[in-house]
């Protein structure tokens, strides 16, 4: 019998679970060398942390490891119910808020290395948190798909941390009623945009107006596992802030309001890194809140000890 301890929070909705205690040994090495290990050796810890009978399709998992940046307050990896996640904003927002629960860190600036990079976070007194995320940047504008049962759609595909695709040209309603439509068509989406050139994007964005006053645009973004992103999702508000930017619709340093189906908000911003190759540093910003403190138990002798697949 194991025992992991988990602390669970959500970030605007989206939930995080964070392995505090008793992840898998992964060796020595950068955040980026374990993630290979853990994907090689151990993906069957994966699918029991966040997996059924213990998790859901919507649950992202985060495991704490050792940095190999010593720069660095820890070390993360993050993963959801189909595969690991090169970087995560909501998830590192809800590791930040965990870490400030358990008294490892105050209210300051903090480094956290991910398996793509360091990403520098901020602890606000009122309990916000903003993370400058890694470098963000566009490869395709208005890339045109053909999506069987549909048509033809354009789209952005951009880089934030994780491969989206955006669009606005769906012409449905952003709304919980609508999520069944919403997630077949952005399922679609993401399928065509694989075999018709961009086999690297795993999340699909829809766009639309923004509902609540004070916010730029609503978005509704599908996981790699088929699940909705009840946040605004951070890496896609980061690919979100580089199209911007190349399309000069918005300022260096202008704030950017981006809201989820769940009407919940991200704050965005950005510097250029690299003006000629349309390269940006982004900043977001939003909060999380603790939920709650558990032990997860494995047991072999439990069918289902490593998740339901």
């Amino acid at each position: 019998m194991k025992r992991i301890k988990v602390i669970d929070s959500h970030t605007c909705g989206e939930p995080t679970r964070v392995v505090i205690a008793g992840g898998p040994e992964l060796g020595g090495g950068s955040v980026a060398d374990k993630l290979r290990a853990f994907r090689e050796q151990h993906d069957d810890f994966r699918r029991a942390i966040v997996n059924e009978p213990r998790g859901s399709d919507v649950l992202v998992g985060a495991l704490l490891v050792a940095p190999g940046d010593q720069s660095c307050v820890t070390g993360v990896i993050f993963f959801d119910n189909v595969t690991f996640l090169g970087m995560c904003g909501h998830g590192t927002i809800g590791v930040v808020v965990t870490l400030a629960h358990l008294g490892r860190i105050q209210p300051g600036e903090h480094r956290i290395e991910t398996p793509v990079g360091v990403v520098t976070v901020k602890l606000h007194e009122d309990g916000a948190v903003s993370v400058t995320n890694i470098p963000s940047y566009r490869i395709a504008k208005q890339a045109c798909i053909d999506i069987p049962g549909w048509g033809k759609l354009a789209g952005d595909v951009a880089w934030g941390g994780n491969w989206f695709f955006f669009t606005d040209q769906h012409g449905l309603d952003l709304v919980l009623p609508s999520v069944h439509a919403l997630t077949d068509l952005a399922w679609r989406t993401r399928l065509a945009a694989n075999s018709q050139g961009f086999p690297e994007v795993d999340h699909v964005v829809l766009l639309g107006p923004p509902r609540s006053p004070g916010a730029h645009s609503q978005n509704f973004v599908l996981c790699p596992g088929k699940a909705y992103d009840r946040s605004p999702c951070g890496t896609g508000t980061s690919a979100r802030l580089a199209c911007l930017a190349a399309d000069a619709k918005l300022a260096e340093n202008e704030l950017f309001v981006q809201e989820s189906i769940l009407r919940t908000q991200f704050t965005g911003r950005y510097r250029w890194l690299d003006r000629t190759d349309g390269v940006i540093v982004p900043t977001i910003t939003g909060t999380a809140h603790v939920t709650a403190e558990a032990t997860l138990i494995l047991s072999e002798s439990d069918p289902f000890c490593w998740g339901i697949q």
